[in-house]
Order: structure tokens, then sequence, then C-alpha cells
């Protein structure tokens, strides 16, 4: 009877003693993946009672797949985000709020680099980031120097000389290009928060309920963007076939510069056989005023988490926002680290890759989107109509306008 009682007993502390099971999802890009199942592995070393499950999804179906899933209470209990989804996530009810004493809003305002704000909504924070990204311009060493292009361009007016230097074939059929452009890659956050920002507008104003660029400022920004193509020819859309296809026309050799985040080093690291760099992106002569598009992923807990698994993926959001995992992610990924004291650091504002990007979040934006896809494609349709129908800009930011203010207007009220 004691042996059984005993059994009994040890029976009862394995089952109590079973490990908490999270499961995390985030999109399928190679590099973060598989950093994140280093860093899941010495996450669970360090928390024996905690596993981790990472499933991930193309990128084109994640947002739907995480927004069909989660209201069904189904899918995953950490999950990663865009901050720019976050006003739909939160409004839905798919996420809780980050605890308060285990993420003190002082602490988190203090500790990461203001742009991180836009994850505060209602006063609460709801999702926190390991890194953050802003833009630059990524160049062909070799390609700048076989076309005599002597300096790397500092401004947009060098920035279009470059260009067209290093243009080669005639339009559409260019066997080479001097920039990769892609209005649905990172250019039209370029043209909306850099831009405009150059020709003295501000892209939205009333706390980003209202739409503030059907200006000349606006107008300015089109013009110059489109006319990079129908005036100054030195690209094609779509000459690399791909949502990412700019960036693989420069790993390629057959881009001479793109406009691209942080997130790309990797990519173009273990894919580049040319010798590149990058720079700060270019003002306009005789103006030093500086613009770029901040963003980032955050990872946040669902309402799926409860009990012992809400207290998991505390420990789990806390992981994944240390310094140390921070540094992991920008030597295996590429992302700048979203700490404050990190980025301050002279090594990394200095480093000739990561140095052009930390140099950026002083005066990077980080607009809060309300539907980014309805917001992206307003302004793809826009920048559409000039090239491929010939409007003309002033009408397409009267458009652009309209359309997304409607968008707005439907959230807010």
């Amino acid at each position: 009877m004691k042996k059984l009682l005993a059994l009994m007993a040890a029976l009862t502390v394995t089952a109590s003693a079973a490990p908490v099971t999270l499961t995390y999802w985030q999109y399928d890009f190679a590099s973060k993946v598989s950093t994140m199942n280093d860093l899941i592995k010495k996450f669970e070393a360090q928390n024996p009672d905690i596993k981790i499950k990472q499933e991930t999804f193309p990128y084109d179906a994640y947002n739907q797949k995480v927004a069909s899933s989660v209201p069904a209470g189904q899918g995953p209990d950490v999950v990663n985000l865009f901050y720019g989804w976050l006003p739909q996530y939160v409004g839905g009810g798919f996420l809780q709020p980050l605890p308060e004493k285990d993420f003190p809003t002082a602490r988190i305002e203090s500790t990461f680099v203001p742009m991180i704000k836009t994850s505060k909504i209602g006063g609460k924070y709801y999702a926190l980031p390991t890194s953050v990204r802003t833009l630059a311009l990524f160049y062909n060493k070799d390609m700048m120097k076989a076309s005599k292009v002597l300096t790397v361009p500092r401004t947009w007016e060098d920035f279009i000389t470059a260009a067209q230097k290093m243009t080669k074939g005639t339009a559409p059929r260019y066997s080479q290009i001097g920039f990769g452009i892609s209005p649905d890659g990172q250019d039209w956050q370029m043209l909306r928060e850099v831009l405009i920002r150059q020709y003295g507008g501000t892209p939205y104003a009333d706390g980003g309920k209202k739409v503030n660029y059907n200006t000349e400022a606006g107008v300015s920004a089109m013009k110059f963007y489109t006319e990079l193509l129908t005036k100054h020819k030195i690209g094609a859309q779509n000459y690399f076939p791909g949502n990412n296809g700019y960036r693989d026309a420069f790993i390629a050799g057959k881009a001479g510069m793109i406009i691209d985040g942080s997130f790309a080093i990797a990519s173009i690291k273990s894919g580049a056989k040319f010798n590149w760099g990058v720079v700060p992106l270019p003002t306009f002569k005789n103006s030093s005023v500086r613009g770029n598009f901040g963003s980032y992923w955050v990872n946040g807990i669902t309402k799926n988490a409860k009990g012992d698994k809400l207290a998991a993926a505390v420990k789990f959001i806390k992981f994944l926002t240390t310094e140390e995992t921070m540094n992991t992610w920008l030597r295996a990924v590429g992302e700048i680290p979203a700490s404050k004291k990190l980025v301050g650091d002279p090594a990394l504002r200095t480093d000739p890759v990561y140095g052009a990007f930390v140099q950026a979040l002083p005066f990077a934006s980080s607009t809060l989107f309300v539907d980014e896809a309805g917001q992206r494609q307003a302004w793809l349709d826009g920048i559409n109509s000039v090239l491929k129908q010939g409007m003309s800009p002033a009408d397409a930011m009267k458009k652009i306008a309209a359309d997304e203010q409607k968008i707005l207007n439907s959230y807010y009220k």
C-alpha cells in the first residue's frame, strides 16, 4: 500500500511538472526564423519548464492567418506583428496589454528608442520589439567604379547623376539599372515619410488622424519620385520579378543602388558577390533637412495565453527584449537594437554597414497605421496612376489623400 501511495505521489509530481508549451508565430523570413530557433533553444535551456513551438507562414498570408485564428481561440500564444497592424489587433481584442507590473511604462520609455511609443495604445503597451529598422542607400561599389562614378552620392541631385551613369540600355529593356525602384518595396515609405518632409511638409496632422500631404510639398515629392523613371530613366518597375525583386536585382549585380531597410543586410551580405556599401539617405542640395522611416516588428501576447501560459509568455517577451538577445538579432538578422543604450554605442554608430541606419534614428518617423494594407494600397495606386496612366502628380496626391482619409475616418469614428 505504501509503495502504491508513493508511486501515485511521484506520478502527481511528474504531472504537475509538465512543461508549459507556448506557440509562437512569425512570418517566414529565413534569417529571422533560424535566429529565433537558436534563441528558443537558449530560452528553453534557461527555462526547462517552458517549451516554445515556432510556426511560420508566408508574409502575404500572415496577417490574415493571425486575424482568423486568434479570435477562434486558436493559433499563437505569443505573436510577432508589424507595429502598423497594432490598432487592428488591439481594436479586435486579439492582444492583451503587457502586464504593467512586469513591463512598467516608465521603464519601457526610458530604455527603448523613442519610435516604439507607437506601440502604446490607449495608454497601454501591447507589444515590444527586439529591434527596429530605418532606411538607407545601398550601393554597388564595383559598378560605380566601372561607370566612373567617383563619389558616393550624398544629395539627390548627385544620386540621379550617379544612377544615370550606371544605367545601361534603353527603357524599358535595360541590361543594367542605376536604381532598383520599387514603389511596393520601401520606396512608398520613403516618399511619404522622407521626401515630403524634405520638401517642407508633414505627412499627417491631428495625431495621425488627418492626411496632410495634399500640399505643394506632397506634390513636389510625388513629382520628384516619379520623374526618376519618367524623366531621368534610371530604372524600371518590376525589373526583377517578385516582391523583393529590387533587392534581388541589387544582389545579382544588376541594380547599382537601392533604398532598403536594415533588415536587408543579412540577405545582401550572404548573396552579393561584389563590393558594396551603405550610406544615409540623400538630402537635397543646399538643404540639411533629413527624414527617415522608422519601423519595427513587435512581440505581443494574444488573448489565448492565460494562467501558466501567460506567466510563461511574460518570461519569453522579457527574454526577447534583453540586450543580449538584441545583440544576437543584430549580428544574425541585421536589424538594429531597440535599446537606447545599445544604439548609443559609438562602435555601432560608426560601423560601415549599421552606422547609416543607427544615425537615422533621431529623425526617423514611425506613423501608426490603422489599416496598413489598405493605406499602402492607396499609395501604390496613386504612384502607379502617374507611372502607368500618366496622371499628374497633383491629381495623384489628391486621389491618395481622399482614399487614405476614408480609411482613417472609418477607424477613428
